[in-house]
């Protein structure tokens, strides 16, 4: 089984995150900051007073069809304004989406906002966006073992990546995520951007329900990003002896993050 983890970036690289996906071989995608804005296709442009991005009107949409044989889910963290191409504003939700192939039967499902609550935005702001945790349970049947996939996109703070008061409370909800649904045999694969340093204390709380980190100080970024702290996502799993290949995607670059591959 293979899992993929990517934050899509709004699909800021649409055309190559659209060919990349469907040659990746993935049972299951995990993408963080993916878009939805129903009954609207093409491009938007997202603003936060800070920055101003080009975002795909559905991502979630792109990637269904995409992925056709695929089941998808699309969870929320929040909602705000963008405008189209003829300056019409238009309401956008942001979240994330699991897709898992259709050969995997869905045995559980399960989602936990882990830093705040949904947000309607009036207009978008920079930072303390509400945050929320996707987990899909499915069963990987050459080993007859049932698989919990867990993706998160952690808390952006425009001062930086270290440790903070609600990171640490992030962690703790996200642990609980896990702790609460888990059965005891289960494989737990958590992943995702999580915007924090490879020294965090999230992962002495993840360590705590038994995950470990694959990741560790690897560059996770792509040319496309610019700043020189090069770490943000990761992959943890609660058996390392499960893992038969783990890559950080150098190539080819999708989005400012590069894609985690596990094969379990």
């Amino acid at each position: 089984m293979r899992i993929v983890s990517v934050n899509a970036w709004g699909g800021a690289l649409f055309d190559e995150l659209l060919a990349w996906l469907p040659c990746a071989g993935a049972d299951i995608a995990c993408l963080q900051e993916v878009t939805r804005t129903p009954g609207l296709t093409g491009w938007t442009r997202f603003e936060d007073g800070q920055r101003t991005l080009p975002q795909r009107a559905d991502l979630f949409d792109d990637v269904r069809r995409a992925l056709p044989r695929h089941q998808a889910t699309f969870v929320a963290s929040d909602s705000g304004p963008v405008h189209d191409s003829t300056g019409a504003r238009h309401r956008q939700d942001f979240g994330l989406a699991t897709l898992v192939g259709e050969h995997l039967p869905i045995i559980g499902v399960d989602s936990a906002f882990v830093h705040g609550q949904f947000v309607d935005h009036i207009e978008w702001t920079v930072g303390n966006r509400p945050r929320i945790a996707l987990a899909v349970r499915t069963v990987d049947r050459a080993v007859g073992r049932s698989v919990w996939v867990v993706q998160v996109h952690g808390l952006r703070d425009p001062i930086g990546k270290t440790d903070t008061p609600a990171r640490r409370r992030q962690a703790e909800r996200l642990a609980e995520l896990v702790r609460r649904t888990r059965e005891p045999h289960d494989l737990v694969i958590v992943c995702g951007d999580f915007n924090l340093l490879p020294e965090s204390e999230t992962f002495s709380v993840l360590a705590e329900v038994g995950l470990t980190d694959l990741v560790g100080m690897a560059d996770t970024r792509t040319s496309h990003y610019r700043k020189p702290v090069r770490h943000a996502s990761y992959m943890l799993v609660s058996d390392t002896t499960a893992v038969k290949r783990f890559e950080i995607m150098a190539e080819p670059e999708v989005s400012d993050h590069r894609a985690l591959i596990l094969d379990i």
